[in-house]
């Protein structure tokens, strides 16, 4: 049952920062990531031919479907916004309160129903928001991205996306195919309860399933998975969870997908007698809203690879587990593949024992996730001493076979990732962990992609104060070099005078342009994608925001910028990006999960 956050970017920006920092004119930036729908961006991957694979959050515009309120409802969302208006960033109290219960609110009464709506994520009586949006950019223009979709639909009788959906489009091949994973809709349906009363369920099929399109988009293909095969008995199919992170130039994809069904959960979802099959729980909700309740824990999964053509998959097979348990142990061992090369060489994670000697292990013997290589029907791990190493990943692999990620140490008593690589050629012999150097001792990193020149790109700390929840390390993205074994902090590539802040690295082509989330100040929008402006003086306010850009190499020298500063001020809560999959951080993103 795998209970994954995508990662897609953790931020540091401290309340007041300056640096003197040397740029470097090596690179420009085309900012990919205006689009009118979302105010935040984030670039995924980007093929040879400067096509970028995106993601999107935050929507301006949310269709809330007020005919489902009823007047308690408004009375509710009336008293949060009363509660709460004072300790939030940028919203006032209800403006119209007339204009709200007619379903016409101003923006900042929209945002206060979009925020109530949160609050009632859990019920299924209310409608669902999911606004991770996939994008594409395929000119590889700036002002070209459009978003595109997955398995969203209208709601009924409308030409009105639901915008329930989350949408991860993972990456892009050189020939277009994008690829990821994405949620059903919640429909609204109607119920009648025990006593007589009518009300409304939001529901949906599935939870999150892999998908491929073969047109950039156009095209959706969904991959089932096992759980959902016709050799599964209809009763027992409730949706699966499947998604694919990475697919090589020799259509090989790899990724996760559910193989079984708790028993536990069979076990509920069967009972009679205050289970999901009882008739007196099914007089008040519907069996779909009930298995949706139970499906968190559900699914026990699997690293899969598929071979796929232009129609679907022609095979599927799981790669195997690290390790073999005690027969009585009944723990769920996760196996997950987060990329793979054209030799079909794939790399992820895997349980493994603490003690890496151990061959007879008690039933419930200590285990932590560590980074390994599918390859030729076997899987490896290459964390060595695992008393000091732990909890490593693998991220990426080139053609080459070479690999990368990070792994946790402690480094003067704290606890800290380390991007590194490995060849995994040496996969019969000893596959060493590489760590180079980063930007300094105590700083946390992590290598997020590799090109076949042996250039890294991922991001680090690059501030070294005591970082905690409320005051995390600042963020930078990075370049290594393998072959010159040079670290380079890639704000230091930019011009001096350059309005972005490079925080995150996602992906790097084989000419060596970067898809990278930065961070720039842009003219500050409401709720409804309108411009903001200050009372007093009318003028136009600003936000910092994160968006999705190309790093395109330019023939530049290296610029002193040793007497500029940056300065960097958090307005109270206004960085909302930092919530952004909150993973994921369910990694975005391509190709990056934690496991809960």
């Amino acid at each position: 049952m795998n209970k994954f956050v995508k990662s897609v970017l953790v931020l540091g920006i401290s309340s007041t920062l300056s640096v003197s920092m040397t740029h470097a004119a090596k690179y420009e930036v085309i900012d990919k990531g205006g689009i009118n729908i979302v105010k935040y961006s984030y670039a995924q991957q980007e093929n040879n031919q400067s096509q970028m694979a995106i993601s999107g959050s935050d929507l301006y515009n949310f269709p809330v479907q007020f005919q489902y309120f009823d007047e308690v409802d408004f009375d509710n969302i009336v008293r949060l916004a009363d509660l709460q208006y004072e300790n939030v960033y940028a919203l006032n109290n209800i403006e119209d309160e007339i204009a709200l219960r007619a379903g016409t609110p101003t923006a900042n009464d929209l945002s206060w129903v979009v925020r109530f709506l949160n609050s009632q994520a859990s019920s299924s009586l209310y409608q669902k928001i999911g606004g991770i949006v996939a994008m594409r950019n395929l000119t590889g223009n700036a002002g070209d991205t459009e978003d595109f979709v997955v398995f969203d639909q209208n709601f009924p009788n409308t030409t009105t996306l639901t915008r329930s959906t989350v949408n991860f489009v993972n990456g892009i091949t050189n020939d277009g195919w994008i690829y990821g994973n994405g949620s059903a809709p919640y429909i609204p349906v109607d119920f009648t309860e025990s006593d007589g009363d009518e009300v409304v369920h939001w529901v949906r099929d599935f939870t999150t399933r892999a998908f491929f399109s073969p047109d950039a988009g156009e095209t959706i293909i969904e991959l089932k998975p096992p759980t959902e095969d016709d050799s599964i008995a209809e009763n027992l199919r409730f949706g699966g969870e499947s998604a694919i992170l990475d697919i090589s130039e020799s259509l090989f994809a790899v990724g996760y997908a559910s193989t079984s069904i708790d028993q536990n959960a069979i076990d509920f979802i069967t009972d009679e007698t205050g289970g999901c099959a009882d008739p007196n729980v099914l007089d008040d909700i519907p069996f779909k809203v009930c298995i949706q309740g139970a499906i968190d824990n559900m699914y026990n999964t699997e690293a899969i690879l598929w071979t796929l053509n232009a129609d679907g998959p022609t095979s599927a097979k799981t790669l195997g587990h690290l390790v073999t348990p005690n027969p009585e142990d009944q723990r769920e061992f996760v196996n997950y593949a987060q990329a793979i090369n054209n030799q079909g060489v794939a790399v992820g994670f895997a349980h493994g024992w603490w003690d890496e000697s151990e061959t007879d292990p008690s039933i419930n013997e200590q285990r932590q996730l560590y980074a390994v290589v599918y390859k030729n029907g076997q899987v490896k791990d290459f964390t060595e001493d695992h008393s000091e190493f732990f909890d490593s990943r693998a991220y990426g692999i080139n053609n080459a076979g070479i690999a990368i990620g990070h792994v946790k140490t402690f480094v003067n008593g704290s606890l800290r990732t380390k991007f590194f690589h490995v060849d995994t050629n040496d996969f019969d012999g000893v596959m060493e962990m590489i760590r180079p150097d980063d930007f300094f001792k105590g700083s946390s990193s992590t290598a997020r992609a590799i090109n076949e020149n042996g250039i890294i790109v991922g991001e680090g700390e690059v501030e070294t104060h005591n970082d905690s929840a409320n005051a995390p390390r600042r963020k930078h993205a990075f370049m290594y070099d393998i072959a010159s074994k040079k670290f380079t902090d890639l704000n230091d590539f930019l011009t001096c005078t350059s309005d972005y802040t490079i925080i995150e690295a996602r992906d790097i082509n084989d000419n060596n342009e970067i898809a990278a989330s930065a961070l720039i100040k842009v003219p500050r929008l409401d709720s409804k994608g309108q411009p903001v402006l200050d009372t007093t003086t009318g003028e136009q306010l600003v936000e910092d925001v994160v968006r999705a850009v190309t790093l395109k190499p330019i023939a530049g020298e290296i610029e002193d910028c040793s007497a500029v500063e940056e300065k960097v001020e958090r307005e109270g809560a206004g960085l909302g990006f930092i919530s952004f999959f909150a993973l994921l951080t369910f990694g975005f993103t391509r190709r990056f999960f934690t496991k809960n």
